[in-house]
């Protein structure tokens, strides 16, 4: 209908350029914002925002398989996007590759896959066309001939054919293999910005900067039609042979070429059916007779020498060249909790309920501010940082940053103290030769690190190594400690998709107690793990990329630990009415509550100004949030109480594990009944409603009253009032009976 659908995204500055993946489903769009933003081209509202480059973005492009975005900036730097995961991961920069340009600058730096997809292509600044390995990010092979910066290129379907075209006007056809000029065209007229091949045709289409799209049939000169016929080629790349566009090597004479002898085929339909084919059939001058025509896999390929090894066939042989390497696991990168990524030339450093610590970038050095919330307690303070620290902690005794190695100096962990009767306001500890900080945290009595070299490290606050170890399960990905007690979380075994599962690790470091060992990580497949912390209270907590708030209990108690969920923020009823779309950074658990920062507009971070702290109500997942029976408002009511008395369940247990093993105040020791009394007021009400139904259920209404934890009587003696209140008379008589066993001792815990 040439009418416009819909809008699928709007940026606030100019956009440079769009991509649309192989499949469809995603389109990258750059604009002269600092971020990518790749939008679901089915429901907009499913956004990935790439923020890792510090400048506006030039170029985007998908490999051919669309699971890496490679991202043109105009700073000269080519950042490779991971699109496996919900959250892109940058996997590389390039740097030195691409020339530094504006965004309206006519020459080109777009980085353009081969179809092979083992690598890809891009301008370069010495006005060549450089080939670039996905395995290493290395350069390989390059197109040397243009005199003028490169503004276009596109390799021909089966990658045996570049075209690329330059500001002066010249448009030029490469051989692959050889990385040779086939043929420059003239009649250009303008500067071409664009070009496209055809996906089967000998057709060439391209756009220029008069806003003209001309379409040119018959492109590739006849001598050279038959590379347009041939099977997917290799990408240019070093330390390989040159192939045959066959595919096929060709075996050297025996004894040479003869002096000014050539080949009578050469330059004959003859000799490229030669070309095509290889020495072995239709050559007489070819020694191997089989040919592995159908790819059938019994005939193996020539060495560089001309000979077959004579090792044992292995199976068969791909037609098309595999540019992936075989099955490697997706491993979980390593994180900071509290830490945001780079937007612009800022990043918070730390988040949490004490303050926030964050970085400016100054090119040459960083400045970083810690500012707190409680000014009456500490003091806000600023300084300039040489080191250029990218982690920090944050609490009420002190600051913790750490920097990586450089050639100047190496890792350094950096502890500030709040208060101090000494003239030393700071300690630094190197850490060894090579070994970077990967994740630190900070408890009122230890430092906990893990490196890169698998270490954990645990340091006194002022220094002195208390312990090394190596973790078990590697690469570590993050670590959290309280008090005395250090949880470390790492790479695992490799699950049934691919990705591997976390492992988790608490011990107490002063006595040496370890409390769980290498316990799997409760996430459901395809969540990963957004953060990790202890609560005010001391007990392990997790938030997934669900928006799943999970605590850990019975964790002092090596083989008993189970994550338990406090909350599931899809199911807020903020959320209900649909028309929010928000999700929520993790702060703390403390006072029972949730403690979070509400992103919106698809953030997946915060950033400045400084944003507000919200906070929520712990709500246990027991039941549909929206209840469609008649009776709704009863109906959610009874959902209440179920939800209530498993949260208060949930909370008693905590405060049980904290009392029996350790050394409890007397307001936790008395934390313990009073949790009880509510568990037990929930299901007196739960009791209560159960009546309100009808004697039909009298046997649910007594299984409520044995799962009354108070054992002086007056519960159950209440139970039986509401019975008797409600004229169910069988059930007042078993809750009789119930409180009168409980009196004498004929009910233990364990049969309640």
């Amino acid at each position: 209908t040439n009418a416009m659908d819909q809008i699928l995204v709007r940026c606030t500055m100019p956009i440079r350029d769009l991509a649309l993946s192989p499949d469809g489903l995603w389109c990258a769009v750059a604009s002269d914002e600092l971020e990518v933003k790749v939008v679901n081209t089915r429901d907009m509202s499913q956004v990935m925002y790439c923020r890792d480059q510090l400048r506006p973005v030039k170029h985007v492009s998908f490999d051919y398989s669309g699971s890496l975005l490679a991202v043109s900036c105009t700073d000269g730097i080519v950042y490779v996007y991971s699109l496996s995961s919900e959250l892109p991961q940058l996997v590389s920069r390039v740097d030195g590759l691409i020339p530094t340009l504006e965004g309206d600058s006519e020459a080109s730096a777009k980085a353009v896959w081969h179809p092979d997809g083992r690598a890809f292509g891009a301008p370069t600044i010495s006005k060549d066309f450089q080939i670039i390995s996905r395995s290493d990010w290395s350069p390989q092979r390059a197109f040397k001939g243009h005199t003028s910066d490169i503004t276009a290129a596109a390799w021909s379907p089966n990658g045996a054919l570049l075209a690329t075209s330059s500001k002066d006007k010249a448009l030029i056809l490469w051989d692959t293999r050889t990385q040779k000029i086939l043929k420059r065209y003239d009649g250009v007229q303008n500067t071409i910005l664009a070009i496209q091949w055809h996906p089967t045709d000998n057709v060439l289409s391209y756009t220029n900067n008069n806003g003209e799209l001309f379409i040119r049939e018959d492109f590739v000169p006849d001598e050279h039609t038959g590379l347009l016929g041939v099977e997917l080629q290799p990408a240019p790349m070093n330390n390989q042979p040159l192939s045959e566009v066959s595919g096929n090597a060709r075996r050297p004479k025996t004894n040479g070429d003869k002096p000014g002898g050539r080949d009578t085929r050469d330059g004959t339909p003859d000799g490229y059916l030669d070309d095509l084919l290889g020495p072995d059939a239709m050559s007489e001058d070819g020694a191997g007779f089989i040919e592995d025509d159908d790819g059938a896999g019994y005939a193996e390929e020539p060495n560089r020498n001309g000979k077959r090894t004579a090792t044992a066939l292995t199976g068969p042989r791909p037609k098309r060249p595999n540019g992936y390497s075989g099955f490697q696991p997706r491993v979980h990168e390593s994180f900071q909790p509290g830490s945001t990524p780079w937007k612009g030339n800022r990043r918070y450093l730390c988040l949490n309920l004490i303050g926030f610590v964050w970085t400016v970038n100054q090119d040459t050095h960083h400045t970083v501010t810690v500012e707190f919330y409680d000014r009456h307690e500490h003091r806000d303070f600023h300084f300039t940082d040489p080191y250029k620290y990218d982690k920090a902690c944050l609490n009420d005794k002190g600051t913790l940053l750490s920097c990586d190695a450089t050639a100047d100096h190496p890792a350094i962990l950096q502890y500030r103290p709040h208060e101090t009767w000494t003239s030393r306001t700071d300690w630094r500890t190197p850490l060894p030769k090579g070994e970077t900080v990967t994740s630190m945290s900070l408890s009122d009595s230890c430092i906990v690190t893990t490196t890169s070299a698998g270490y954990v490290r645990v340091y006194s606050l002022f220094g002195l190594p208390l312990k090394v170890y190596r973790q078990k399960s590697t690469p570590a990905v993050t670590c959290a400690s309280w008090r005395d007690y250090v949880m470390t979380v790492g790479n695992g075994p490799v699950g049934g998709d691919g990705v591997t599962r976390l492992l988790y690790s608490i011990e107490n470091v002063k006595r040496d107690e370890v409390c769980q060992n290498e316990d799997i990580l409760a996430l459901p497949e395809g969540v990963e793990l957004r953060s990790v912390f202890f609560s005010d209270k001391g007990d392990p907590c997790i938030y997934d990329t669900e928006g799943v708030l999970l605590v850990l209990k019975h964790w002092r108690t090596p083989g008993q630990a189970q994550w338990a969920p406090l909350l599931d923020t899809k199911m807020l009823a903020r959320l209900a009415d649909g028309k929010k779309e928000e999700t929520y950074w993790p702060v703390a658990v403390a006072n029972n509550k949730f403690h979070c920062i509400i992103l919106k507009g698809g953030e997946e971070s915060p950033y400045f100004p400084r944003p507000l702290l919200s906070n929520f109500e712990f709500s246990i997942p027991v039941s549909d949030a929206s209840p469609d029976d008649e009776d709704e408002q009863e109906t959610s009511h009874h959902k209440v109480l179920e939800e209530q008395h498993a949260r208060y369940a949930l909370q008693h247990s905590l405060a049980v594990d904290l009392v029996e093993n350790t050394n409890a105040t007397s307001a936790q020791k008395a934390e313990v009944p009073a949790i009880q009394r509510e568990v037990d007021k929930v299901l007196l009400q739960l009791l209560a409603n159960e009546c309100r139904e009808g004697e039909d259920h009298g046997m649910k209404a007594l299984e409520i009253a044995t799962l009354m934890r108070d054992r002086s009587g007056q519960m159950l003696a209440a139970a039986g009032k509401v019975a008797a209140r409600f004229q169910r008379d069988i059930l007042g008589e078993k809750i009789t009976q119930l409180a009168e066993r409980r009196m004498v001792g004929l009910v233990d815990d364990d049969e309640v």
